[in-house]
């Protein structure tokens, strides 16, 4: 019976689908039963026995032997005279049992139970990929390029699974061909169109967590704890850390002797520059570590507003706002604080704070000036048009306007 469509399509789910055994042999015995239904009207009578080694099938039917001319039912009752034929030692009452054939059922029957049979293990094994990453949300995995698009890249796990990875889900300087081996993190699972469809990330945080829980043991063991994590993926990331022992100290735990632990977790992000700072619940000082590496003179908060003035040095200001406005704005996301920066100006120093101006410049644009670190009227004459165009959201004309107001102030 092996040689029939039916059992090698068994051996071939068995051997290469990720189900296991038992749930396969069911699947199996019910196609079976449904077969034998369809036949006879019931399967009651009947067992249905798969070797699970092999996949070979034995069918056997029981029916009740009935004195000639008083079997009213065909498919539980055999006549004496009949049954006789196959056992003369048969007696009335006593059970027929007999071995049924694939090959009674017909060919046309054996090719829909196929067909069958395949579409229900497909079903199973989607099922089951789907509740595997189900469970593996936030976890690391590996595969290889298989396929790349434009809005997304197809890769194929260890066990030939399909994962997307958007476009919007890769580091920019991200750069794959087929072949390529490529760690992510999976980002979310969707049933779609009875298909599952896992969407792997490169960008989320968490990627960043589990590359720290990789690298650096005293996080994986607990001792040191990732309090939080932003990202502008492929620019820098800020990663607040905690230890609870006193011995450990979490920031150079995790950056390692002469930066051994970080620079693989940097390789991985393409680059991507990460600053590891103390967790602490003081507002202030934590506001200050997040501002890295700038050094602040001054900081007031205002606890109900979420705000924080920060007051520094003409030489900090960029370095606290950082290249395109990424450090600044992540250690607001960081500390959850609107950071609005100040330079701080010597006491001799005849300069003008740019409110001073608020009848002539409307309040956006010195907002728009401010958001720079550019607060008086000298800071934004330092520098010239084209660096004011570039560094704001202003039109050419708008800043020639504003440079010429200053400039009247100081003649």
């Amino acid at each position: 019976m092996s040689s029939i469509n039916l059992i090698d399509s068994f051996q071939e789910f068995k051997d290469f689908k990720n189900i296991d055994r038992p749930t396969v042999i069911s699947v199996l015995e019910e196609v079976f039963r449904s077969m034998i239904r369809k036949k006879y009207g019931t399967d009651e009578n009947c067992d249905v026995i798969v070797n699970p080694d092999n996949g070979d099938l034995e069918i056997w039917r029981t029916r009740r032997v009935m004195e000639d001319g008083f079997s009213e039912d065909d498919d539980l009752e055999i006549e004496l005279a009949e049954a006789r034929q196959i056992d003369p030692d048969l007696e009335v009452g006593d059970d027929f049992i007999e071995q049924i054939t694939l090959e009674s059922f017909g060919r046309r029957a054996i090719l829909a139970a196929r067909q069958t049979l395949v579409s229900k293990i497909l079903e199973l094994e989607k099922d089951e990929i789907f509740k595997k990453y189900k469970d593996r949300v936030g976890e690391i995995v590996t595969g290889e390029v298989y396929q790349v698009w434009k809005k997304e890249t197809l890769v194929l796990d260890d066990e030939g699974n399909e994962l997307i990875l958007p476009k919007t889900e890769q580091i920019p300087a991200d750069y794959f061909k087929k072949g390529d081996s490529v760690r992510a993190v999976v980002l979310k699972v969707d049933m779609m169109n009875a298909n599952p469809k896992i969407i792997i990330s490169r960008t989320a945080p968490e990627f960043l967590q589990r590359l720290f829980e990789l690298e650096v043991p005293e996080i994986f063991d607990g001792l040191i704890t990732i309090k939080k994590i932003v990202r502008e993926p492929g620019e820098r990331a800020k990663v607040a850390v905690e230890s609870y022992d006193d011995r450990i100290d979490p920031v150079g735990a995790c950056v390692g002797m002469k930066g051994s632990r970080i620079h693989g977790i940097v390789r991985e992000l393409k680059n991507e520059n990460i600053d590891v700072i103390n967790y602490t619940n003081n507002s202030s000082l934590y506001i200050q570590r997040a501002l890295s590496p700038a050094k602040i003179t001054t900081i007031k908060l205002d606890d109900v507003e979420k705000r924080a003035a920060v007051y520094l040095k003409p030489d900090q200001v960029s370095l606290a706002i950082g290249r395109g406005g990424h450090n600044i704005k992540l250690a607001g996301k960081l500390t959850g604080y609107e950071i609005d920066v100040y330079r701080e100006t010597e006491e001799d120093d005849e300069d003008v704070d740019l409110e001073e101006f608020s009848d002539e410049i409307d309040g956006w644009i010195i907002d728009e000036f401010k958001r720079i670190g550019l607060d008086t009227a000298k800071s934004v004459l330092e520098l010239s048009t084209d660096e004011l165009v570039r560094r704001t959201d202003l039109e050419e004309s708008t800043v020639k306007e504003v440079l010429d107001i200053l400039r009247a102030e100081f003649e």
